[in-house]
């Protein structure tokens, strides 16, 4: 089928830089990757991938009372008590990954 129709979207720059790179070291044209994805699409009859909220959602401490903060105090410090320890650089990265951050 000859390919006629446009897209345009709207997405941030660093996402599309970041993944046409992966794009380019896998030989493969966005352009490509788009029709492969909006196949499966079809070929799944909804999005190829679950889409789920975390599990655990980050804390934000500014929207937590005073009693709710000293709570997640509380599980930090029996956390280190308890020798449930990782390396900050490590947990950072885990983070970022697993927000998109």
């Amino acid at each position: 089928m000859a390919k006629t129709a446009n897209l345009y979207a709207r997405i941030e720059p660093e996402l599309k830089e970041q993944t046409e790179e992966i794009l380019l070291s896998l030989g493969i044209p966005a352009s490509n990757a788009i029709t492969m994805f909006y196949r499966q699409i079809v070929l799944q009859r909804g999005l190829p991938f679950d889409l789920k909220l975390p599990a655990n959602a980050p804390v934000d401490a500014s929207k937590l009372t005073d009693a709710e903060l000293d709570v997640e105090l509380e599980k930090g410090y029996a956390d280190v008590k308890a020798g449930r320890l990782r390396d900050a650089g490590s947990a950072f990265t885990d983070i970022r990954r697993d927000y998109g951050i």
